[in-house]
């Protein structure tokens, strides 16, 4: 099934429930029988079944044949219904749109991508001088008749003159690198194979980039075989990658992970070291120019999150949340590293520091204040210059900009209003609109979004933001749908979805929790909601259903809850503790087997 079709068949099944709680319609189904086998596992002294253990084996023929049965059964049980072509006809007018994203620039081309809105995936252009004729760079549609081989990564060279792209097939992690010549639209017969979790990092004099990747899996094992010893590569252009030079690899440490980044003068190579999903990560670094080419471990301990901002020659700026849970900007001379000579440029305030920028000789700060995006302009001294008037009450994402320019893009949304790319000039301080997202039968002014504050389970107060068509009776009879993360320091941000609106415009509410173990409130919220303290996000997510039923909203029969990955997970437990709350939940590719998920791919490190 192809990416498009899968995002429509997810959303339509979302809006089949909202018709079942308003029209009444009989919901209960025979599934297929699943076999059970006598399995057993014992930690910590409690014996643990598990009867569905021969699923594991995905290349089985009994597998297979579950997996057709499971696809068949829900086909057959979907198409029978008397709302789906209402709600394919909603579908359609909603989704059938245009999207572009934010400008990115190098030299004078400005990159973006675009769909038309007929197409499965969006194809990659841009402009010279961010004028004049479009010209197409990629076509993922054309990478497979059936829509599943997608454009996973891109990265321009310095000069503009060359595209490392990577494509990924059937929704794997698996990356294979190819470069293209942006002068002649040709590939180049450079190709890269088994890179994973990797970006391609140019050197600044164009000849090669930087990249991660693992050793070869064995055949039939390329989707199962834990992921571990990643190495650092540099490949040269117009080499096969069997000669690629080795840059770093720590067989003595196989769950560290390589974020490589080269200065903007050319002269250094950070690379961020990470350890899993840990937040906090190490920091070394090698000159360039030197031609003892080992790494200085300027931050050898794993104690903070460190982000590398920019630098003014041994002079480098990170973002850190070191003694900061809100985050700062400090700055380390490599000449002078020792902890006690960093300084601090700009302190902790009270609200999430998200993302530093440098621009036109300023430090550009995105903050999260309750979850609405605030820009503020600092001097490289930290002197606050001020905030600048950009749109309020939602999410500024994809800020785009170089170090040496004045011009800056960003995208705008919230839950009631599309999404709006804005150019902004420093020089001049003039913000213009440059597009805005056309959603057909959409009326800003027929819809209401909110914000509430309501008390979890130990009393904690968890925003949520509740959106939903004017004149809604609080009644209890309303459908409700409940969106929940609550990990990994992501914050979930205010941004437009024509699911929501479908869902919405045919009558029901969203809310959309902003649980405890995602990065609305710098690092203390992240850590409160997971490992040990991972009860507390379950515990939110369930007063948050409590609270809409309390304030009328809706009732459990009538509420689904929803959540992706580490949501699935979420919404899978919330189901097992608290299953008179809701009457129907969506766990998309939900983590929910973690006693035994450390044993395949990166479940590790989890």
């Amino acid at each position: 099934m192809n990416m498009l079709n899968t995002n429509r068949y997810f959303i339509c099944f979302c809006l089949l429930i909202s018709f079942f709680f308003i029209t009444g319609f009989d919901t209960r189904v025979d599934y297929p029988r699943s076999k059970t086998v006598d399995v057993f596992d014992t930690y910590h002294g409690q014996v643990v079944s598990d009867p569905y253990r021969w699923l594991e084996d995905l290349d089985s023929e009994e597998t297979q044949s579950w997996v057709k049965t499971q696809n068949q059964f829900t086909d057959q049980y979907l198409t029978t219904l008397p709302e789906i072509e209402a709600i394919k006809t909603i579908l359609d007018k909603a989704l059938d749109q245009a999207t572009h994203s934010v400008p990115f620039r190098e030299q004078s081309k400005y990159f973006y991508y675009y769909n038309s809105g007929d197409w499965q995936q969006s194809k990659l252009y841009y402009k010279e001088n961010n004028q004049g004729r479009e010209k197409l760079v990629l076509d993922p549609n054309q990478f497979s008749e059936d829509g599943t081989v997608a454009l996973s990564g891109v990265s321009v060279s310095s000069d503009a003159k060359l595209l490392a792209y990577a494509i990924s097939d059937g929704g794997s992690d698996w990356k294979t690198w190819k470069i293209r010549n942006l002068e002649t639209g040709l590939d180049l017969e450079d190709k890269i194979l088994w890179s994973k979790f990797s970006g391609a990092e140019w050197l600044k004099d164009n000849s090669g980039f930087y990249y991660s990747a693992y050793s070869e899996p064995q055949a039939g094992a390329e989707l199962q075989d834990v992921n571990t010893n990643q190495k650092l590569y540099l490949h040269k252009i117009g080499e096969k990658q069997s000669s690629d030079l080795l840059i770093y690899a720590r067989p003595d440490e196989p769950d560290w992970g390589w974020g490589p980044t080269v200065s903007e003068d050319g002269n250094y190579l950070i690379l961020h070291v990470s350890q899993g999903t840990d937040e906090r990560n190490r920091i070394f670094y090698q000159n360039l120019n030197d031609s003892n080419d080992s790494f200085v471990e300027l931050i050898p301990e794993l104690k903070a999150q460190f982000r590398f901002v920019g630098n003014k020659g041994s002079v480098f700026w990170f973002f850190t949340d070191l003694n900061a849970p809100m985050g700062r900007l400090i700055a380390i001379d490599i000449s002078n590293p020792e902890e006690e000579n960093w300084e601090e440029i700009i302190p902790e305030r009270n609200h999430a520091l998200r993302a530093v920028h440098i621009t036109s000789g300023y430090f550009l700060c995105h903050y999260l204040k309750d979850i609405s995006s605030e820009v503020v302009l600092y001097q490289t001294t930290g002197e606050k210059i001020e905030k600048l008037d950009f749109p309020k009450n939602g999410t500024i994402s994809s800020i785009s900009t170089k170090p040496e320019s004045s011009q800056l893009f960003f995208s705008f949304s919230n839950y009631i209003r599309p999404s709006e790319i804005f150019e902004y000039d420093l020089s001049v301080k003039q913000l213009k609109s440059i597009w805005s997202q056309s959603v057909p039968g959409f009326n800003a002014d027929e819809f209401t979004s909110k914000q509430a504050f309501y008390k979890s389970k130990d009393g904690t107060l968890i925003p949520m933001f509740i959106s939903h068509l004017n004149g809604i009776e609080l009644n209890n009879d309303n459908p409700l749908l409940l969106y929940g993360y609550g990990g990994f320091d992501i914050p979930i941000l205010p941004n437009f979805s024509t699911k929501y609106f479908s869902w919405m415009k045919m009558g029901g509410i969203v809310a959309v929790a902003n649980l405890r173990g995602g990065g609305e409130y710098g690092e203390t919220w992240h850590r409160q909601g997971m490992l040990h303290n991972k009860q507390n996000v379950f515990d939110d997510f369930a007063a948050a259903a409590e609270y809409l039923h309390q304030q009328g909203y809706s009732q459990p029969s009538k509420t689904v809850i929803e959540g992706r990955s580490n949501g699935g997970l979420l919404v899978g437990a919330s189901l097992l503790q608290r299953p008179e709350l809701f009457g129907a939940t969506l766990p998309g590719v939900g983590v929910m087997d973690m006693l035994r998920f450390n044993k395949f791919t990166i479940g590790w490190a989890w």
